[in-house]
């Protein structure tokens, strides 16, 4: 692995991965070994700046002092335990999240696709026991994103990650982006659940407009429907605000759904609802054998803390506008750039050529970048990023699209000719 300088004990690690590990992640071939705040390194002695932060898990960055006082004090005590019994701080990190968001009750799982999974059960129970059999739809967006279990997947709007599986679980519905006609003509009194990224975020960083959240807030009253926000990739303080939705007046959800950062690196998501909802799953109906662990909420509880005490959001508020300011300028200068969007640290640059090759010529140089939807560069940063950390990323970004322009056009004359 000579191109990206990883040595004979790494190229050994990556041999012995290829051979046992089912190759269903295009994975660098790096192998990485520790982390400090915004970087990575590998076991090669290479640095890399993470604009990923573990695809938005590692919101305090790698190795935050706290989180690893706090893994190693609650580590000593207790890792595991039965849903059966109880801890201190389950009911206390559920009681902050509720008092946060003004919902009523949390529900833990291990991963935000299970965190959706118990929102479809929810609202399906709801509707079964409150309204009709056959109130049962579910509505989502095209293009979005919630997961790839199986329940998950099926209220996904995306043919190329349901096709392989497919039928999916009955009455998943998918209307267009940003379409009001559609949206209204979609809700019925059939349909039991209206579940919305609040940004989409693995379907190209897409903020939902304020105007289309309410009217979805509207059409989920009129027809007795749950209005589920899946805020797993941008909430907990990656907008700038502890929820995405707060952006957004007069829009609450009957159903919340949190992950990523919450367990500070561990798994963990939480399903809040408010008070109508706080029994609809019934007794036990529903559960999670790893989920709210002492450990993972304890992680929970601390990582809140920090956010607080070293003013995250406020961060996360400042350098996201340098962000775009710096992603608008490059859109605009770039043949190659569609658009700069998003808000805070959930940011993208749509380009017009796959992002592969220019993530591993990134990798090459020290930065680890993430594309989705093949060619949207998203910036799923720590919230610790600074401005000068952006800087120290567009002095890579920006001579690499240049010369990926430059290629273009030299191609083009090639043959023009």
């Amino acid at each position: 692995m000579a191109r990206f300088r990883q040595n004979p004990a790494a190229e050994k690690v990556l041999v012995r991965d290829s051979e046992f590990q089912l190759p269903v992640y295009a994975r660098f071939p790096v192998v990485m070994d520790r982390g400090e705040g915004v970087y990575l390194f590998d076991s090669s002695g290479n640095r890399y700046l993470d604009m990923m932060a573990g695809l938005g898990v590692n919101a305090l960055g790698h190795a935050h002092p706290r989180m690893v006082r706090a893994t190693a004090e609650q580590a000593a005590k207790m890792i595991h335990l039965s849903p059966q019994y109880c801890t201190p701080y389950a009911g206390e990190l559920a009681e902050r999240l509720c008092a946060l968001s003004g919902l009523a009750g949390a529900f833990y799982s291990t991963g935000g696709s299970e965190a959706v999974e118990g929102a479809l059960k929810l609202a399906r129970a709801h509707a079964k026991h409150n309204y009709s059999d056959r109130k049962f739809r579910v509505l989502s967006l095209e293009g979005s994103y919630h997961g790839r279990t199986y329940g998950s997947l099926s209220v996904t709007g995306q043919a190329k990650y349901r096709d392989d599986f497919e039928p999916g679980i009955p009455g998943a519905d998918f209307v267009p982006r940003g379409d009001l006609a559609a949206l209204r003509a979609a809700v019925t009194d059939d349909t039991c659940a209206i579940l919305l990224e609040t940004v989409l975020g693995e379907g190209g960083v897409y903020e939902l407009s304020t105007e289309y959240l309410q009217e979805a807030r509207r059409l989920a009253d009129k027809h007795h429907a749950v209005l589920i926000l899946d805020e797993i990739q941008c909430g907990l303080g990656r907008t700038g605000k502890w929820f995405a939705y707060e952006h957004h007046e007069g829009v609450r959800p009957d159903v919340l759904l949190l992950g990523k950062p919450l367990g500070g690196g561990l798994p963990l998501s939480a399903l809040l609802v408010n008070a109508e909802l706080f029994h609809s799953l019934g007794l036990g109906k529903h559960g999670s054998t790893l989920g709210g662990s002492p450990l993972a909420c304890r992680l929970g509880l601390e990582y809140l803390e920090v956010v607080e005490d070293e003013g995250l959001l406020d961060r996360v508020t400042d350098t996201g506008i340098y962000l775009r300011q710096r992603l608008d300028a490059l859109a605009a200068s770039s043949d190659i750039a569609v658009e700069a969007r998003g808000i805070g640290l959930i940011q993208g640059l749509e380009l017009t050529l796959p992002g592969r090759p220019m993530a591993e010529e990134a990798l090459e140089q020290g930065l680890m970048l993430n594309f989705v939807q093949g060619n949207v560069m998203r910036f799923l940063p720590a919230f610790l990023l600074e401005r000068s950390h952006v800087d120290d990323a567009m002095q890579i970004i920006e001579p690499l699209m240049a010369a990926a322009s430059e290629a273009i056009a030299s191609e083009a004359l090639v043959a023009a000719r």
